[in-house]
């Protein structure tokens, strides 16, 4: 039996596969589809699922734009909904005859909106709403065949219906928790006008990964980047069980990991049954980044130096492959669309050298989200040691020490790391939140310290709360709780006198510093 579908097109926007989350939440199916697709493309992925509805993503173009990515326009008459977000509502809206103009107040975070008509896709909403909005053209006028639903004091058509087609537009972001009834807006168009039925769900895509490392390995051999995290953990134990003993685990010690990393590494997956060897390059790594304080540098060289300790431990055991657990959030940060910005580049993903000697690199969890991929996990039953563990980036500390890396800097927020996720564990907050760690700044100040002046070096604590990460919100914490993890870290690092807490939400700032 096929599952009823939405397809959301893609105009490079960093929310486009946070959509399809989003989506997949409500027990639909949905895919990331271009934005140019055609009738006839749309025809073909018929044969496989129900394509009941199609939303267009946010953009960093202005429709305005020389370079800026447009749709199929004979895709508008095939009487299938279709819902414009942002870029895609400012699209849709140009297309019919409206007028698109850069706004004079730009609208970039919470906004509240005035719904005129809580009518289809506003359906059930307030008479004002907190939305979250990040655009810089806004719609001024729309024809006579459009119909204003909602506006903002620099938006007059926040929102907009097609009078005779099941054509919708809305300026903001529905998909981001920040705006408070988005997923209302989603399931109006999914569930009332696109009329989808809820049969997907995040367990499905086991037996395809496992099929897709089998028929890619063959009777070859494989290597997986495993650094201990659930993004890699569950690649390991799908790979385990698509290619068993042609399957050889590397975890590499560069020497930016988490206290006890290693260690915790090898006994974890030794129990399930998957081959781990480790490798000490910790002086390799440390050498390679001697002099060098620019994060995107850093993350090139990290994944260079990475490739070439997995070409060299594939050598060894005669592997061709490798696997790698990079998941949705590594690829579109690091800009692989074709319409999408460069956030930051990943180890695994960008930082990847261009001439590799793999015959391939095979990502079974590339389309996937964290908590997706924790959902996997559990239907693997791994342990919850390592199926709630927060995220860890690849490279490590190495983007938690702002500027140069040396061994040193590297001890000291490996030190307030760990104090941080003590006391916050203790307290019982963990299971709440989605990341909490510690950054090594690049700013000295001064301070006193056993009645004498120090200028010592300053922590930054960063927790945040979030379903995904392609979003976040930063940690309410109480006061008591962050003043104790303050007093530990001055008083059990000598080096450092001054902590502060990230109040910063993503966007705009990522979760990370670097």
């Amino acid at each position: 039996m096929k599952n009823d579908a939405i397809l959301v097109l893609d105009f490079g926007g960093q929310y486009c596969h946070l959509i399809a989350r989003r989506v997949r939440e409500l027990y639909v199916y949905s895919e990331i589809v271009p934005c140019d697709i055609s009738p006839k493309e749309i025809e073909n992925l018929n044969k496989k699922v129900n394509v009941k509805g199609l939303i267009l993503s946010g953009s960093p173009y202005s429709i305005y734009s020389p370079e800026a990515p447009r749709i199929d326009r004979r895709i508008l008459d095939l009487g299938i909904p279709i819902l414009g977000l942002c870029y895609g509502h400012q699209l849709l809206a140009w297309i019919f005859g409206g007028e698109v103009s850069s706004s004079r107040s730009r609208e970039y975070g919470i906004t509240y909106v005035t719904i005129d008509k809580p009518v289809a896709i506003l359906k059930g909403l307030s008479e004002r709403e907190r939305v979250w909005m990040s655009h810089g053209d806004t719609v001024v006028k729309v024809p006579r065949t459009l119909e204003v639903l909602a506006h903002t004091s620099s938006s007059p058509v926040a929102a907009f219906k097609h009078r005779r087609k099941p054509i919708y537009g809305v300026q903001w972001h529905p998909e981001v928790t920040h705006t408070e009834r988005g997923m209302d807006v989603l399931r109006n168009f999914v569930e009332d006008i696109c009329g989808c039925s809820k049969g997907w769900r995040p367990e499905n895509l086991i037996e395809q990964c496992i099929k897709e490392v089998k028929e890619k390995v063959k009777d070859g051999k494989a290597v997986i980047a495993l650094s201990g995290g659930i993004d890699s953990g569950t690649a390991a134990i799908l790979a385990s069980k698509a290619i068993g003993e042609n399957l050889t685990a590397i975890f590499v010690d560069h020497g930016f990991m988490r206290e006890g990393e290693p260690q915790i590494v090898k006994r974890i997956f030794g129990e399930l049954g998957v081959k781990v060897t480790v490798i000490d390059a910790k002086d390799r790594f440390f050498s390679s980044l001697k002099g060098v304080a620019d994060p995107e540098e850093k993350r090139k060289i990290i994944g260079r130096e990475f490739i070439q300790v997995f070409e060299e431990q594939a050598k060894k055991v005669g592997a061709e492959y490798l696997i790698q657990g990079t998941i949705y959030p590594d690829r579109i940060e690091s800009g692989f669309k074709r319409h999408s910005d460069k956030i930051k580049s990943h180890h695994n993903v960008a930082g990847l050298p261009t001439n590799i000697r793999f015959k391939a690199i095979i990502e079974p969890l590339r389309d996937l989200y964290k908590d997706e991929v924790r959902e996997i996990a559990k239907k693997l039953n791994m342990p919850e040691e390592l199926t709630y563990r927060q995220p860890f980036p690849g490279p490590g500390l190495a983007v938690r020490v702002v500027g140069e890396v040396t061994p040193e800097k590297v001890s000291i927020v490996r030190k307030s790391t760990k104090i941080v996720e003590e006391v916050i564990e203790k307290s019982g907050l963990n299971r709440s939140l989605w990341q909490y760690f510690a950054v090594l700044t690049d700013t000295k100040t001064t301070g006193v310290k056993g009645d004498a002046r120090v200028y010592g070096l300053t922590v930054a604590v960063r927790i945040v709360e979030s379903r995904e990460a392609m979003t976040a919100s930063f940690a309410k914490i109480p006061y008591k709780v962050l003043e104790e993890i303050s007093t530990r870290i001055t008083n059990e690092i000598p080096q450092v006198n001054r902590v502060v807490y990230d109040i910063t939400h993503k966007p705009p700032a990522t979760i990370e510093w670097e």
